[in-house]
């Protein structure tokens, strides 16, 4: 068997599970639970207080304000040419749960609007907390396979043409297009000022439900040695730590070099450091940043 051949059957391996019903069950319930929190946060949060937290919802709440039409159901509206875009751009698979997820975020806005629930005290509080909840309900959507659509399906086609610009880029540009826009609609400095605090609480928890609290958990040390084994064997006995060891070749001298990959908690890099100079010297180590570590002796 070819290593296409296999890479082929790894792939159809992957999609049937990921099309069980037991797996897709749980994926849109997730979902269906993520569009539900995200709506409490634009209900009871944000639009209440005059907070556009960017992206399309955020200007269907300056819209709101503006001629009163509903949140969800205008929403849904502007996203509608975005969601044939994408379609067209990433295909209609992908789009499949986008869409689903985007049409529940809509509905439970305009569902829960209906119970007059919202938070009128401190406004710093109501950003705090609305990025809080946006940050878990769209957090559990994208840990799913999931998007609310907006500025996601932007962010990834324009990247796709022009790969200069990031994703990540072009979504910080349109929410800040929609932070300027409600500082205009509301008349209001601080309306804009409250949306950043929301937007950089509700990236934060993204990023934790996403990564889980694994996020910024160690560091990675990467170190060029030429004596590997002793090395190698130091840091497992002493320092107690798992290493992967690759070969090398310096490409200055020529001479065969080791190279060995260590994670370990960030308290814990001294203490490694001590070990490996112990055992080489002259060892050339880089340390760098983990987003995101998982397995024995991380999180379980």
């Amino acid at each position: 068997m070819t290593k296409t051949d296999r890479a082929d059957r790894a792939r159809r391996a992957i999609l049937s599970e990921r099309t069980r019903p037991r797996v897709l069950f749980t994926d849109y319930c997730v979902m269906l639970l993520g569009a539900a929190v995200y709506a409490l946060s634009v209900d009871f949060f944000t639009a209440p207080n005059h907070i556009a937290p960017g992206g399309v919802t955020g200007i269907s709440t300056l819209l709101h304000y503006l001629i009163y039409v509903p949140i969800g159901v205008t929403a849904l509206i502007l996203n509608i040419p975005l969601f044939i875009w994408g379609a067209v751009k990433s295909g209609i698979r992908f789009m499949i749960r986008t869409v689903i997820a985007s049409a529940a975020a809509s509905a439970f806005i305009d569902l829960f609007s209906l119970f007059s629930l919202r938070y009128s005290g401190d406004k710093i509080l109501a950003a705090v907390f609305g990025g809080i909840l946006s940050g878990i309900g769209l957090g559990m959507v994208f840990l799913r396979g999931g998007s609310t659509g907006g500025t996601d399906i932007i962010g990834r086609n324009l990247h796709a043409r022009y790969p200069f610009l990031s994703v990540g880029s072009i979504i910080l540009i349109a929410d800040a297009v929609v932070i300027i826009l409600s500082s205009l609609v509301y008349k209001s400095l601080e309306s804009g000022l409250y949306a950043i605090i929301t937007i950089f609480v509700s990236t934060r928890l993204i990023d934790t439900v996403v990564f889980g609290f694994s996020r910024d958990n160690g560091k990675l040390l990467i170190v060029i040695t030429s004596d590997p084994d002793d090395t190698a064997r130091l840091l497992t006995r002493d320092a107690d730590r798992g290493v992967t060891v690759l070969s090398a070749r310096g490409g200055y001298s020529g001479s065969s070099k080791g190279v060995i990959l260590c994670a370990t908690h960030t308290r814990d890099v001294y203490r490694v450091k001590g070990h490996i100079t112990a055992a080489d010297p002259g060892a050339f180590i880089i340390t760098t940043n983990a987003s995101a570590i998982s397995g024995r002796g991380f999180t379980d």
